[in-house]
């Protein structure tokens, strides 16, 4: 019983060392970044909520595999941030040529990495990513439209289909399939890229009942929307967005 509450004082010891020297202090004004590419630039802050200086490193990701050639420059990629400091980061786009019929997506790293500690410190250089969407000119399809645009299709035995037809990117959370009480589906997140379709398998086959479907799609603002639809077999299905006085 001692041991035990020693070793548990020890922890708790630890644990407060450690959260004394570990103060992840950077937050984004931002949770997603939309470049039109009419825009000679974009710009985002940065706060650094934390007491201590910290030295603040930015950089931008290919979604795609392999992919390195980037037609971005982030300017200053690295800034120097005193405790509660703000810092306004440009994104400016170099002009390579982009697909012209649909959105682009990147990942912007934000990573703080903190001045040197003493010799018993932990150290922890704190990563934040969110995505950027270079939106090309001339696109007629409202981006706000294209969760409704999404064409749902439950197949043939325990598979569900989703196309997305238009030319923007569709990111899902909460994504819901039942049979009355029954879950069938249950996906936290599904970012659907332009002209891509996905199948999701579904726990036990439908036995050619209707389901119903639910998703929250993210807008250009970082807000949640909902929308819902019933699906039967083999037809195609739009959701449509739901009110907040009909959930």
């Amino acid at each position: 019983m001692v041991l035990h509450t020693l070793i548990r004082s020890a922890c708790f010891s630890l644990a407060m060392a450690l959260a004394a020297n570990v103060q992840a202090g950077i937050v984004l004004n931002t949770t997603r970044i939309i470049y039109p590419a009419s825009d000679k630039e974009v710009s985002f802050g940065v706060h650094n909520s934390g007491g201590g200086e910290i030295l603040l490193q930015t950089w931008l990701e290919s979604d795609a595999e392999g992919g390195t050639d980037l037609p971005f420059v982030i300017t200053p990629a690295l800034a120097r941030m005193a405790g509660n400091a703000k810092q306004l980061l440009r994104i400016i786009y170099a002009g390579t040529e982009m697909p012209h019929d649909r959105e682009s997506v990147f990942w912007l790293n934000v990573q703080e990495i903190p001045q040197a500690a003493g010799e018993n410190a932990l150290q922890i250089a704190v990563r934040q990513r969110i995505k950027v969407f270079f939106r090309p000119m001339g696109l007629k399809e409202e981006p706000a439209d294209a969760p409704q645009a999404l064409q749902w299709r439950l197949l043939q035995g325990d598979v569900l289909e989703v196309i997305n037809p238009g030319p923007y990117y569709v990111s899902m959370v909460g994504i819901d399939v039942k049979d009355g009480a029954a879950q069938l589906l249950k996906k936290d997140s599904q970012m659907l890229a332009p002209k891509q379709s996905i199948s999701l398998t579904l726990n036990r086959a439908t036995g050619g009942r209707a389901l119903e479907l639910s998703f929250i799609s993210i807008n250009d603002f970082g807000g949640q929307v909902p929308y819902a639809t019933r699906l039967t077999l083999r037809d195609t299905h739009n959701a449509v967005r739901v009110s907040k006085t009909s959930q």
